[in-house]
């Protein structure tokens, strides 16, 4: 990725003006010598780290352009750098008010049967893109489920069942008890907290390459 794309990448991140980011986040510096970068450690919460990977859990909103541009720019970064190293998910928090929850039962329901990313991929385009952010009705999710591979009326049932809005709410508590106050956040390894004005680029691949270098060491 170019130098123009990271920095243009750190430019919006660092002047988003989603909701809450004007609280100021703590900011740890590596509370373990072998780990770079700025970030805060959760006490509370457990570490899922398993030696030469990172999971990344990315807290967005799809109606936020700046997880928009995480999607476009951020995600490929990391994958370029650290190729299966990295283990990249997202979680559904919504954080822009009025907005009707059906992408994130469609990126759940999508995740169930195997076609996660390539629903998110999907509808993040058609919110920013193609500007259709209203009510995504059976006609319109139709040709979403086509384009991404799944059978129509499996993935209307699965929606029906209430599972998806289940496990979408479960991410938003998630979310909350870790106090995401804005979008995108990355939480690495179970504890590993990212967000605010360090969400840059050169910051969070900083972090997730001390990680690896910290296992290689062992």
């Amino acid at each position: 990725m170019d130098g123009r794309t990271r920095s243009r990448w750190k430019g919006i991140i660092l002047v988003m003006g989603v909701i809450g980011l004007f609280s100021a986040p703590f900011t740890a510096q590596a509370a373990k010598p072998e780990l770079k970068g700025k970030f805060e450690i959760l006490k509370d919460e457990p570490s899922t780290h398993q030696p030469g990977k990172v999971k990344v859990i990315e807290f967005a909103d799809f109606y936020c352009p700046h997880c928009h541009h995480f999607e476009e720019t951020g995600v490929p970064l990391l994958l370029k750098e650290f190729g299966n190293k990295v283990e990249i998910t997202m979680v559904g928090f919504p954080v822009i008010p009025g907005k009707l929850p059906t992408p994130f039962d469609m990126y759940e329901q999508a995740k169930l049967m195997g076609k996660g990313d390539q629903m998110k991929a999907v509808l993040f385009r058609i919110i920013h893109k193609e500007k259709l952010d209203g009510v995504l009705d059976r006609a319109i999710r139709s040709l979403l489920i086509k384009e991404v591979g799944l059978d129509v009326n499996a993935f209307e049932a699965g929606l029906e069942s209430g599972k998806p809005a289940k496990l979408f709410e479960e991410g938003r508590r998630w979310g909350e008890r870790i106090k995401v106050s804005s979008t995108p956040s990355l939480l690495l390894d179970g504890n590993i907290k990212v967000d605010g004005v360090n969400m840059t680029p050169e910051n969070v691949v900083t972090i997730v390459r001390s990680i690896l270098e910290a296992d290689a060491k062992k």
